[in-house]
């Protein structure tokens, strides 16, 4: 999986590790967090991993993340596209370079990491990317770049599962709401800890989302329990977008 240093992709390691999977654990060499630490997590709840360092702008890493998975496993079983970036931006500011930046890591970053790992992957297999509540569901002032990425994964998602159907390939999106991780927690391009404190309180459940509670998601779309549901956007909110507002 890429972006797995922390957050959700941090969570999912874990998950997969308890499952007695060994997990790839993609990382872009820029990441302030530690994947070593994912590593150790991933070990110490008895699975194996393999750290892989990859900018998901680069096809020839993104390749080459894919063949360490393949040459430490033999095939390749399930791919989780994770990674991404969070830049505030209105539009007055919003460059082309940092439009194409942000496209470039949240939605072709998505396309390489599913077209390299492809040919390894055997029928039964699953991929799933990770979109977001805002362009997935919702617009976002001063976030255009970035909504227009995560709702191109939808698209892109929906076309690749028919394509790859017959290759008995699954995939799938996932559409997290508010969920407490590093890049939500950031004050100046996200919401920051009061933001979402405040935030979490209009959301039915009465608080934010965790990291786990997306993973858990992922981990069953890429199981054997849903082995027919393909193509599908599932929204991991906690009822935010379901609410009625007065």
């Amino acid at each position: 999986m890429t972006g797995a240093a922390s957050g959700i992709g941090r969570a999912l390691a874990v998950g997969y590790a308890q499952d007695g999977g060994h997990v790839v654990i993609g990382s872009y060499p820029g990441d302030p967090h530690d994947p070593q630490e994912t590593l150790r997590l991933v070990e110490a709840a008895g699975g194996t991993g393999t750290v892989v360092a990859v900018d998901v702008r680069d096809t020839h890493q993104v390749d080459g993340l894919a063949r360490a998975a393949q040459e430490v496993t033999g095939r390749i079983d399930s791919v989780v596209a994770n990674a991404g970036v969070l830049r505030r931006a209105p539009l007055e500011e919003l460059s082309d370079e940092a439009w194409d930046d942000m496209l470039s890591v949240d939605l072709t970053g998505v396309l390489r990491t599913f077209r390299s790992c492809t040919p390894f992957m055997p029928e039964g297999s699953a991929m799933v990317a990770v979109s977001s509540i805002a362009g997935g569901v919702y617009g976002w002032e001063d976030h255009a770049h970035y909504a227009a990425a995560k709702a191109g994964v939808l698209g892109l998602c929906r076309s690749l599962a028919v394509e790859l159907a017959p290759r008995g390939i699954r995939v799938n999106a996932v559409i997290p709401g508010l969920i407490e991780t590093p890049q939500s927690s950031d004050p100046v391009n996200s919401l920051g800890p009061e933001g979402l404190r405040r935030a979490g309180a209009d959301i039915p459940f009465g608080r934010v989302g965790r990291p786990e509670e997306v993973a858990d998601v992922i981990r069953f779309l890429t199981s054997h329990q849903a082995r027919y549901v393909t193509g599908q956007e599932l929204v991991v909110d906690g009822g935010l977008t379901v609410k009625m507002r007065a």
